[in-house]
């Protein structure tokens, strides 16, 4: 049985946290060298999800104004 993409993508909220803790893990002692390029891929991802969710806000709260300014 094949996941769920929905499950599989975290809230908006969850990635800043996740990110947020990547970069406390990354700026800690205990940063092992050998995950540096695992750290850094998974925040890119969590980075481009945040950027697709606040474009797509964005773009969804344009529309809202732009029909309220027709009413």
């Amino acid at each position: 049985m094949q996941p769920n993409p929905a499950d599989e993508q975290p809230s908006y909220s969850q990635s800043i946290n996740e990110l947020e803790n990547i970069v406390r893990l990354m700026q800690s002692d205990k940063c092992d060298i050998d995950s540096l390029a695992d750290y850094t891929r998974r925040a890119t991802e969590l980075l481009h999800m945040c950027r697709q969710r606040l474009t797509a806000t964005e773009e969804q709260l344009r529309a809202t104004l732009a029909s309220l300014q027709q009413q």
